[in-house]
């Protein structure tokens, strides 16, 4: 009988394949983007500053020397870092839960919006805006999404395992519904506002929104994306595996039940942190981990790090877009996501088609 480990190196991309590139150089090319990305998300805006001043900025708060006088300190420390380093967050974040999803269901145009789980989040994050419950703070607000995201996915695996066995097929489909009947629920919510005010920005968070970035808001992605990478990546050979199917995991020695339930709360805890902290915003959980698994193809073990990695700089650059685009107003995130998502992923799946795969 076949290890994991030979199951990941059968589920994975074999070293010699022409069509995927060596990880390293991919991850270490997404990492200066991302460096280069931050700093350029810091110094533009409508007050723009010298990379230099920005970095100066940053290396005397890391050193804990006194601010020099001026407005440099509060617009880069106070007001665009954390702005700048949500975006990142949110976007690994996504990556991840992405890469998490389509291995659960074995579809690689697969995302939490597919399963519905995004809109669980989303309308446990509005109940708690407009029902005043936990709203207040960003752990209750995350409080409130996660537990529309679990509850969400509980349901739909429920629908899709009844009469047993597990079906791909049937669960994406349970999803897309389930998802739709929450979809108009939430819709009633907002309908339910108690103010035009509070509509308004309830509707503007539902397209996304990072534009009340704080430190303290930060606080709960920063640690639940570490934390979903780290145990995603000591999965990545279950994940290998469970990519050839349920029967051929069990019979290489995956425990597929015990492994699907660790990634409905993984992802289940993921998606309700981001959608708390920056709305719901589409394409990012289904386009990332598809980009990256065809540059380093479907091993685990690289596509995790690495979609983690393409989904921040994909969302610094799209925050970017969204602050410096028009000057009057801010453009939602989830309005830039879906106009760039939507024709990559007609181009990704032409690629796909002419293919063959």
């Amino acid at each position: 009988m076949a290890s994991p480990r030979t199951a990941s190196k059968r589920a994975g991309p074999a070293d010699g394949d022409a069509r995927v590139l060596p990880a390293w150089p991919v991850a270490a090319g997404l990492a200066l983007l991302l460096l280069a990305a931050l700093t350029a998300a810091v110094s533009w805006g409508s007050t723009s500053l010298p990379p230099g001043e920005v970095w100066g900025v940053v290396a005397r708060r890391l050193t804990g020397a006194a601010p020099r006088p001026g407005t440099s300190d509060l617009i880069v420390w106070q007001l665009r870092v954390p702005r700048a380093l949500l975006a990142a967050l949110v976007g690994a974040g996504l990556g991840l839960v992405g890469t998490a999803v389509q291995a659960l269901v074995r579809n690689p145009l697969a995302d939490p919006y597919l399963l519905g789980v995004s809109n669980g989040a989303s309308l446990g994050a509005v109940a708690a805006i407009v029902l005043g419950a936990g709203a207040g703070s960003a752990l209750g607000l995350s409080g409130a999404a996660f537990a529309g995201a679990l509850v969400t996915f509980a349901l739909v695996w429920a629908v899709a395992r009844r009469g047993g066995g597990f079906a791909p097929l049937r669960l994406v489909l349970a999803g897309v519904a389930i998802g739709q009947f929450l979809s108009g629920f939430t819709s009633y919510l907002v309908l339910q506002a108690g103010d035009e005010q509070q509509t308004h920005s309830v509707l503007f968070w539902l397209m996304g929104s990072l534009s009340g970035a704080t430190w303290q808001l930060i606080a709960v992605p920063a640690v639940t994306v570490p934390a979903a990478l780290v145990l995603l990546q000591a999965r990545a050979r279950g994940l290998n595996a469970l990519l050839m199917g349920d029967e051929t995991a069990a019979g290489l020695g995956v425990d597929v039940g015990r492994l699907r339930r660790e990634l409905f709360v993984v992802t289940s805890v993921l998606t309700g942190s981001l959608v708390a902290v920056s709305g719901a915003i589409a394409f990012v959980a289904l386009m990332v981990p598809h980009t990256c698994r065809l540059l380093v193809g479907d091993d685990h073990r690289r596509l995790l790090p690495l979609s983690a990695l393409g989904g921040a700089v994909l969302m610094v650059v799209v925050d970017i877009v969204c602050r410096t685009a028009m000057d009057a107003q801010e453009l939602p995130v989830g309005v830039v996501t879906s106009l760039i998502g939507a024709p990559a992923l007609l181009f990704l799946l032409d690629r796909r088609l002419k293919e063959g795969s």
